[in-house]
């Protein structure tokens, strides 16, 4: 048992080791893009939802990328099955003669899950601020906005910008 306990716990944290979280996502984007030209980011990853001129010549870019939907599916609860009760009765019908009669109730109707939650559907996506400086390049990065990723992921972000951290 403590082996098999042991296995499920390697797996687990091989699994989420994995996982890149937006944190983590967050350094090797920025480590990527600052100083790059905005246009080859654009380019790549396609253009802004909007931009917003500064006073100072600079611009801010909101980007959004890696939209998607993901289904959850409902929950239920596991219902404990009703248990049936079994009665048996000796009864003496005449003299010498004994009649056992053996009675087993059992629930209907039989239990039924019941939902816990409902099915949904969950938006996955990527949201970017982008600082350009006057002559184009990109000042900062950071992700305004990121939901998990698909399967197990933990930074939509990470998946759509290929910004998984060398281990």
């Amino acid at each position: 048992m403590k082996i098999r306990f042991a296995a499920i716990a390697a797996i687990a944290i091989a699994a989420l080791s994995g996982c890149t979280t937006t944190e983590e996502a967050q350094q090797v984007i920025q480590s990527r893009w600052i100083g790059q030209p905005t246009d080859l980011f654009f380019t790549q990853y396609g253009p802004p939802l909007s931009s917003y001129q500064l006073g100072n010549g600079s611009v801010i870019h909101t980007w959004r990328g890696g939209d998607t939907t993901r289904y959850i599916a409902p929950t239920y609860s596991s219902p404990t099955p009703a248990k049936a009760t079994t009665t048996t009765v000796r009864e003496e019908v005449a003299p010498g003669r004994v009649v056992t009669r053996t009675t087993t109730v059992g629930a209907y109707p039989p239990a039924q899950p019941q939902m816990i939650s409902p099915p949904q559907y969950q938006a996955l996506f990527c949201e970017l601020q982008i600082t350009e400086t006057p002559d184009r390049r990109i000042a900062s990065i950071r992700a305004s906005r990121d939901t998990d990723g698909e399967g197990l992921s933990l930074s939509r972000c990470a998946e759509v910008l290929n910004a998984h951290p060398k281990k």
